[in-house]
């Protein structure tokens, strides 16, 4: 299992599925499965039975989607992530860069 270049956070764009061309926010990574959840993408209804602190009745909320059909965008763009890794003072650190103009993203 690698490490997912898409953090908690970050603006994707849906690059494929009912919901190409889409934007929003990462609330959710789940490495194991790579999977994210983005605000308002892959919409579901799911039916809630009542119990003794919520009410029941029907809700619309986001389902998980697979990392490979998100890009990460910056200034804007689309872009594919890369990884770079330095040593600083004995530690390595990882860093990500944005494909298309090599700018570091954090």
């Amino acid at each position: 299992m690698s490490a997912m270049k898409i953090k908690k956070g970050d603006t994707v764009r849906v690059i494929t599925g009912k919901d190409k061309g889409k934007e929003g926010k990462v609330l959710v990574t789940d490495a194991a499965s790579s999977r994210v959840i983005v605000e308002g993408i892959n919409m579901i209804t799911k039916h809630q039975k009542p119990n003794g602190m919520a009410q029941g009745g029907i809700i619309h909320q986001e389902a998980p989607i697979h990392v490979s059909n998100v890009m990460l965008v910056h200034d804007g763009k689309p872009t594919r992530v890369g990884i770079k890794t330095e040593t600083k003072d004995g530690k390595v650190v990882r860093t990500r860069f944005a494909k298309n103009g090599g700018d570091l993203i954090d």
